[in-house]
């Protein structure tokens, strides 16, 4: 994989925490959105940063997930973690 989408982040957190939940991350403009604003609170990202490890081998911190407060920062890390793009 060389890159994680938008679209696939959007997917694992509806996956995750519920059709009910949130706003949809794949709007362009929800990409500088915190997730908070989003509908998403931080044990929703960890659930959805835990799938994303065990189906795409992408390590990250508690803290980096925290610190993460938009899709888009969440994306950069995914993606400069992706095995792949060692």
């Amino acid at each position: 994989m060389s890159e994680f989408t938008q679209r696939e982040l959007a997917d694992k957190l509806r996956e995750c925490a519920g059709e009910a939940e949130g706003m949809d991350v794949a709007d362009e403009a929800a990409l500088d959105t915190p997730f908070i604003e989003l509908g998403y609170d931080s044990l929703a990202l960890l659930q959805v940063t835990g799938v994303i490890k065990r189906e795409y081998g992408v390590e990250l911190s508690d803290d980096a997930v925290v610190e993460a407060e938009t899709p888009r920062l969440l994306l950069k890390m995914i993606n400069t973690n992706l095995p792949d793009a060692a």
